[in-house]
């Protein structure tokens, strides 16, 4: 495509444009969403798509997970409905782990574009709803037909009317029927509203569709990533990380390799299916793998279809990061977070001293089935769920980031907003002194949340942890971050996983993982180790054990 200069500007203003559109999409779907994981922590996706079925933008707002596997699953929904079968006022959905985002409570839906007549391209966003029946949100079940409903790539809304049939099968098939369907209407809302700014966009610029713009878009976006893989030495490098799975430890192995025109990571070699609901399917590893190599190598280009496309991913049928149906995958998050640092592992030794070390990784989400602790007491029952992140690993030049969710990118749930949804006090939330990594730059910090019932309540909840028994390692001489715990108010210790009780007037506390550090501990600068002292990121005997100094020594050589 060659282009003038000022047609160059004018397709560049059209892209933020198109970019601006989806971003209102997800807007809409946070404003009118009924669930606090996407209300509160953006646990959402939207784009645009051309009517090949491309993705030619996505909302900044949104998940690696969601946005990335809903790049491949709008091309299933074009086979699964028929184009020829797509009619103005038609809105689509699936919650089908293997052509959506990897586990039933996430759906997507998409709604064909049509302009002046024509089909002109595609909306679809994505949202984690709050429960889908089965045994809730957890990994003991034994295969998908124990984890909730299954709905296959079908039609919500034709030609404007409500599939009325399969609303009331969802309604009754869920424990929280208002949320589930009011996020459903949510997803197709939003994208309707991302169908309207683009038809005004359209008319605005007197275009009859976004073929061009499109072909603009992912020329440029392919362009530029290519360009990024090409200047990378050209080598094949292997890592492998050990985490705690659900009863046995898991192995998680990598072979990247770059070539001239894309890079390849094979996950051969990665352990076998487990017989619990922790597996992985193939899109899922596949969009953090593409997330965590493009943020070192492109992290500037746009992502679309044409930047992804480079980014290349297989894996044997049947091990835990390609689990085939009907295997269990409801927290496939937990091992697919930890997907990103197997990856660029196996890039800092093509990019040394770019890349971060390992971090907390998987978000300690947290769902609780709340029931009152006498029957008959008349006080409701509510599910909730929260989500909590450890800390990052360090950079190469700068400390981790405490309490952060990478690589998913959602955000912490308030507390107020947690409390009010359901009978649960949240009765601390603090940072987790010394969990950082020592290094040159430390590790970033985890946090501790300690919960419980209300007065007369009593719950369970589906824990979905790791890095209890395998905390993450540091890089380049830095330190490991703090292993991960769960503790109940008798100091009791917990399972990582599973499904687990908490009576009325006990308390569960969760200590989350730290990151690691980058580079030798006696290397840090005293002034931050004086600030993480004051702000009692580490503690005295950690300065002493970790840094080999004293307090007074520290404050001798940095006085204020």
């Amino acid at each position: 495509m060659s282009l003038s200069n000022l047609d160059t500007i004018h397709m560049q203003v059209m892209w933020n444009r198109l970019i601006s559109v989806v971003e209102e999409q997800a807007m809409a779907l946070i404003r009118t969403a009924f669930s606090t994981s996407v209300r509160e922590a953006g646990d959402l996706s939207a784009g645009i798509f051309d009517k090949r079925g491309r993705m030619l933008a996505q909302a900044v707002t949104g998940t690696p997970g969601h946005v990335n596997t809903m790049a491949e699953a709008v091309e299933h929904f074009m086979n699964d409905i028929g184009v020829e079968r797509m009619y103005e006022g038609d809105v689509y959905l699936t919650n089908d782990p293997w052509k959506g985002t990897g586990h039933l409570h996430d759906f997507t839906v998409v709604s064909p574009s049509f302009h002046n007549g024509e089909l002109i391209g595609y909306f679809a966003s994505t949202a984690h709803v709050v429960d889908i029946g089965g045994r809730g949100f957890g990994p003991d079940s034994r295969e998908i037909y124990e984890e909730g409903l299954f709905v296959p790539i079908m039609k919500l809304i034709e030609r404007g009317e409500v599939n009325r049939d399969l609303v009331n099968i969802l309604r009754n098939n869920v424990r929280e029927a208002d949320k589930v369907v009011g996020d459903l209407y949510a997803l197709a809302s939003c994208n309707e509203t991302g169908h309207k700014r683009l038809i005004e966009m359209l008319k605005e610029f007197e275009l009859k569709d976004v073929e061009g713009i499109g072909e603009f878009i992912l020329a440029r976006s392919r362009e530029a990533t290519l360009e990024r893989i090409a200047a990378l030495p050209k080598q094949t490098q292997t890592n492998e990380m050990t985490l705690d799975g659900y009863d046995t430890p898991v192995k998680l192995n990598v072979t990247l390799t770059v070539s001239d025109d894309h890079l390849l990571a094979d996950f051969a070699g990665t352990s076998p299916s487990s017989p619990f609901g922790i597996n992985v399917p193939l899109l899922y590893a596949k969009a953090y793998a593409c997330y965590g190599l493009k943020c070192i190598i492109a992290p500037e280009v746009p992502n679309n279809a044409a930047s992804l496309e480079p980014f290349r991913v297989q894996a044997p049928e049947g091990c835990i990061l390609n689990a085939q149906r009907p295997s269990p995958v409801a927290v496939r998050h937990v091992l697919g977070h930890f997907v990103p640092d197997l990856v660029l592992g196996a890039l800092n030794k093509i990019l040394p001293n770019r890349v971060p070390a390992e971090g907390a990784g998987a978000l300690w989400n947290l769902h609780v089935s709340a029931r009152a602790a006498q029957e008959g007491s008349g006080l409701k029952g509510s599910e909730i769920l929260m989500f909590n992140s450890g800390g990052t690993g360090a950079r190469a030049e700068l400390d981790g980031l405490s309490a952060t969710a990478f690589p998913s990118g959602v955000h912490a749930m308030s507390v107020e907003a947690t409390e009010q949804v359901g009978p649960i006090v949240v009765w601390r939330k603090e940072m987790r002194s010394g969990s950082g990594g020592a290094g040159q730059y430390r590790g970033g910090l985890g946090q501790i949340v300690e919960i419980g019932p209300r007065e007369g309540y009593q719950f369970r909840f589906n824990a979905m942890f790791d890095r209890i028994d395998h905390p993450a390692s540091g890089r380049s001489g830095g330190k490991e971050g703090a292993a991960g715990q769960v503790t109940l108010s008798d100091g009791t210790r917990m399972k990582g996983k599973g499904t687990q009780f908490v009576a009325e007037h006990e308390r569960v506390t969760l200590s989350l993982p730290g990151g690691g550090g980058v580079g030798a501990p006696a290397q840090r600068d005293r002034e931050a180790l004086l600030r993480d002292i004051r702000n009692e990121y580490i503690s005295e005997a950690q300065l002493r054990d970790d840094y080999g100094l004293t307090l007074d020594a520290l404050t001798a050589s940095n006085p204020q």
